[in-house]
This record gives structure tokens, C-alpha cells and sequence, in this order.
């Protein structure tokens, strides 16, 4: 590595890209070597799921309780009512995520329309 690459203007991109290339893509190669090796019913990966399920869930909450930017333009009753017919949609659906996303946001960019 020379003095006169770190001059040009793509060095930084390129290290940049690099360096969190190599950050995440090792833990997805750890995970896909241990997937092979660990229970499906195993306390851990309860655990794991259960956290990771929490996550979502305060996500979720906060997105509809203290939304930021645009969102935050919308009554908090829209949002429940979005919320409400997108999980209604999922489980009428047989669990299909994609239609109850979708029909989350129809909702609630319909009510903001009507409303705002």
C-alpha cells in the first residue's frame, strides 16, 4: 500500500466498505456453521427468540406511541387502527406478513389523507 492511494478520493469508500463488509458478514458465517449444530428447542435459542420478539414488539410500541417526522403528524388512534387491521389481515391471512404490512399502510396512509 503506497502513500499515493491513500490520496485518492475512493480510499475511504473503499476501506469503509471493507472493513463492515468483514464486521457482519463473520457473524452471518458463524451463524450459518452453528445452525447445523444447535436444537431448535434448546433453552438458548428460546431465549434468543424471546428477545428478539421483545425487540420488535418495543419497536413496534414506540413507533406508535412516540412516532418522529411525518408519523408523528398522525393521531395516535389512526395509528391503532392501522396496527389493529394489519394484525387483523395477518392472521386472517394465515399469517402472511406481507398482507399485513400492506394493509397497515393502506390504512394508515389512507387516514392520514382523509384526516391531515
Amino acid at each position: 500500500m503506497t502513500g499515493d492511494m491513500m490520496q485518492t478520493w475512493w480510499w475511504p469508500y473503499l476501506m469503509i466498505f471493507f472493513a463492515g463488509w468483514i464486521a457482519t458478514d463473520i457473524w452471518r458465517w458463524i451463524g450459518v456453521y452453528a445452525a447445523g449444530r444447535i436444537d431448535e428447542e434448546s433453552e438458548i435459542l428460546v431465549w434468543v427468540r424471546a428477545v428478539a420478539t421483545a425487540l420488535i414488539a418495543a419497536i413496534i410500541a414506540r413507533l406508535i406511541l412516540f412516532p418522529e417526522g411525518p408519523l408523528a403528524e398522525t393521531p395516535v388512534w389512526l395509528r391503532l387502527v392501522a396496527t389493529a387491521w394489519g394484525f387483523a389481515t395477518f392472521k386472517l391471512c394465515r399469517d402472511h406478513l406481507l398482507a399485513g404490512v400492506a394493509t397497515a399502510e393502506l390504512v394508515l396512509i389512507s387516514g392520514w389523507l382523509v384526516v391531515v
